[in-house]
């Protein structure tokens, strides 16, 4: 049986490139995506390449910038040209930054929506064709628990642009399913340490204003927030956990694959939430008569499941 062949974007490190090793080791054709590997990620790709080596297993760097329609094509292509066929597809790139909101520009706000949102269209443009020809693949959305559960402020670009991405996911599910493919979104907590989230999350783009913040009455709030932060997420809280659910989502058996699976280790209200939202939209469709786009059937299981 033909191992099933998997795209993770936003792989140069932290939960993309766990989640590319883990599913690696269970067994699948991974593809590591990244910016520049031949420039700014050169180093990581050369990483990826040892660890396969030394691992035993189907792991690749492929460089993909979910920014460019031109790239994400021609990552896809190479994989097509390879193997004749894709069979997953984990959207995890995104960026985060920290700030009051009015302190970023639009075209900041614009920049981040292209890479947290955007992104997922243009690999979905890519992909879907030859898995809708297939008639069988999974979308694994790696999403936040800030789209539904208590978040703090001064990350509100970022908060948005997750919710919009969840907003798509949802509907992609409904659109997919009657062709087959399903839908997993895995919905992440706050890990304050073992990725470089907060490490590398942008700033306001407009310093004045941001300092306005911080000689007012928010006076050492992002400070505050990130101590705040610390407190509330366990010390052993690991973000190999979430790698660890997608794995688990791929490795369930075509029809049997949770709608959501929630990793949240501050336990910030988000499953609860969900649990309704998703419930009444359901019942939506049921009223309607649409029940049938709420799980796939009638369909053999994807070659490479298990």
């Amino acid at each position: 049986m033909t191992a099933a062949v998997i795209l993770v974007t936003g792989s140069s490190s932290g939960i993309g490139r766990m989640a590319a090793n883990a599913l690696a080791h269970s067994g699948y054709t991974v593809y590591a995506s990244m910016r520049e590997t031949k420039g700014r990620n050169a180093e990581q790709v050369s990483d990826v390449e040892a660890y396969a080596r030394e691992q035993g297993v189907d792991l690749h760097a492929i460089e993909l910038d979910v920014t460019s329609q031109a790239s994400v094509d021609a990552a896809v292509a190479r994989i097509i040209d390879t193997h004749g066929h894709i069979d997953v597809i984990v959207h995890n790139a995104g960026h985060m930054v920290f700030g009051p909101a009015e302190a970023f520009t639009p075209e900041q706000l614009a920049e981040l929506y292209d890479v947290n949102v955007l992104s997922t269209q243009r690999v979905n443009r890519a992909a879907l064709p030859h898995m809708r020809k297939r008639g069988q693949g999974l979308l694994v959305w790696v999403s936040s628990s800030s789209t539904a559960g208590g978040v703090p402020p001064y990350l509100a670009p970022y908060f948005a642009a997750k919710a919009a991405m969840d907003a798509l996911a949802v509907q992609y599910a409904r659109e997919l399913v009657r062709w087959g493919i399903e839908t997993s979104i895995i919905v992440p907590g706050a890990f304050t340490r073992g990725t470089n989230h907060f490490a590398h999350s942008g700033r306001p783009a407009d310093e004045a204003r941001a300092l306005e913040y911080d000689a007012g009455p928010y006076a050492g709030f992002g400070r505050e927030i990130q101590a705040a932060f610390d407190r509330i997420v366990p010390e052993d809280a690991d973000p190999a956990t979430v790698a660890g659910a997608i794995v688990s989502v791929v490795d369930t058996p075509f029809g049997e694959r949770p709608f959501r699976v929630h990793v949240d280790p501050s336990e910030d209200g988000a499953a609860v939430a969900f649990a309704v939202i998703d419930r009444v939209r359901n019942e939506m469709l049921y009223r309607v008569g649409f029940s049938d786009l709420l799980k796939p059937r009638g369909i053999s299981a994807p070659e490479g499941s298990r």
